[in-house]
């Protein structure tokens, strides 16, 4: 380890800020362009000892748990509190704009769509056995050192309302000294708790007091541990424009409901007239069972679980157009260019990896409308690479904040042929 003093050129792709040294560039978190830093350099990683020129663009952290001084390193859910929110929300879009030139895609990106405090209604904790009990909370930066979570300004008020209840369902459980995961849904009917990775499963004992407790608690719906439902008071549901889904124990959920409905606005506009639309990567219906009430729906995904979910919920909805339900590896087995043939639009929302050898078959395709959603920048651009060159031509780009004071973006981009 070495001291030195740098002086920050610009941000990277994961929030840190970048300096150049003599064996190339230094990666130094909670730091902004522009400022001058004494930094403790391990690799090509700097930790900030002092700041002695801060940026006009640093403020004052709204979390406690944050860090010290407000350079952060104590808490590991927020990387970039400390940046003004002009400043912030530019970094953002620039994150869109970076990775479309990369792939020399010059297109016209919108406004960041942006998030606010006290949106965050799904969040994924660490619980971590200590002499006093059972905690949760996030990882320290690097380590496996669990910062309990007093409080948290991004998360909404009945999860925080709940933190007592929360604690009470972790010292449940007695645990051993290996860490598991907490996944806390905020549903319409309360809080789906799903505990995950704890090692020999559940004790009986363990599930006698874990519902004993939960029925104690006010604003549980739903306890489950590796899987298994423990005790269900109420169903956990979410709202999808009517359509009401119960998720399958720790489902993925757009994180915030606004930006969930940021994404579902720009679909269903882009869809216009459309009768027949397939949803691929459909998940629990986020999409699909919004656009079943204006058009036909093949909505198709992996995960049998969540397509169960959704195509429970499209059966009990009153309403909709016919949706068919399809248990597809989309990765493995993407839909080929005449499966496509009748399809007035199509929507896709992978996972981190991207849509690739999907996007090659719908390049393929005479679909007119495709309007893809992504959270990860670089593997949308390479997808919207591949469709360009079938054809397609992108007619708006808009990303969106569900991830605040994180360097994780989300985007929907829309293409039309013909």
């Amino acid at each position: 380890m070495s001291t030195q003093t740098v002086t920050i050129h610009s941000l990277g792709a994961e929030g840190d800020g970048i300096a150049n040294g003599p064996d190339g560039p230094i990666y130094v978190p909670f730091s902004l362009p522009g400022e001058t830093l004494a930094i403790a350099k391990v690799g090509n990683q700097g930790t900030i000892m002092s700041i002695a020129a801060a940026a006009p663009e640093r403020v004052e952290p709204p979390c406690r748990h944050f860090g010290p001084d407000g350079v952060g390193g104590t808490c590991g859910g927020c990387a970039l509190q400390h940046m003004e929110k002009t400043a912030y929300n530019a970094y953002k879009r620039g994150l869109v704009i970076a990775a479309l030139k990369a792939r020399g895609l010059d297109v016209p990106v919108g406004a960041l769509v942006e998030a606010e405090p006290g949106q965050r209604r799904r969040l994924v904790y660490t619980v971590r056995n200590r002499e006093k009990g059972l905690v949760f909370g996030f990882n320290q930066p690097g380590t496996h050192q669990v910062v309990p979570i007093e409080d948290c300004p991004i998360t909404t008020a009945s999860i925080l309302a709940r933190f007592p209840a929360l604690k009470a369902l972790c010292s449940a459980l007695a645990g051993g000294s290996d860490a598991f995961r907490m996944t806390v849904i905020e549903t319409v009917t309360g809080l789906d708790v799903s505990f995950d990775g704890v090692r020999g499963g559940l004790k009986e004992r363990e599930r006698r007091v874990l519902s004993e407790t939960t029925l104690k608690l006010r604003g549980i719906a739903r306890v489950s541990v590796n899987g298994e439902i423990v005790i269900e008071p109420q169903k956990p549901l979410l709202d999808f424009a009517g359509a009401m889904v119960s998720p399958p124990p720790g489902a993925f959920t757009q994180a915030t409901r606004e930006a969930e409905e940021a994404m579902a606005d720009l679909v269903i506009a882009h869809l216009g007239k459309a009768k027949k639309v397939a949803d691929l990567f459909a998940g629990i219906g986020t999409f699909a069972l919004r656009i079943a009430r204006k058009a036909q729906v093949l909505a198709v995904e992996s995960d049998e679980k969540a397509i169960k979910a959704l195509d429970a919920a499209a059966r009990a909805t009153q309403g909709l157009k016919p949706v068919k339900a399809e248990r597809r590896d989309l990765f493995r087995r993407p839909l080929m260019a005449f499966e496509l043939k009748g399809l007035d639009a199509v929507v896709f929302d992978p996972p981190r990896a991207g849509a690739e050898a999907q996007c090659h078959e719908l390049a393929k395709s005479d679909v007119k409308t495709i309007i893809a959603v992504s959270c990860n920048a670089l593997t949308l651009a390479r997808d919207l690479t591949i469709l360009t060159a079938g054809g397609y031509r992108i007619t708006s780009i808009t990303p969106i904040d569900q991830f605040l004071w994180s360097p994780h973006v989300e985007i929907v981009a829309t293409l039309s042929k013909g």
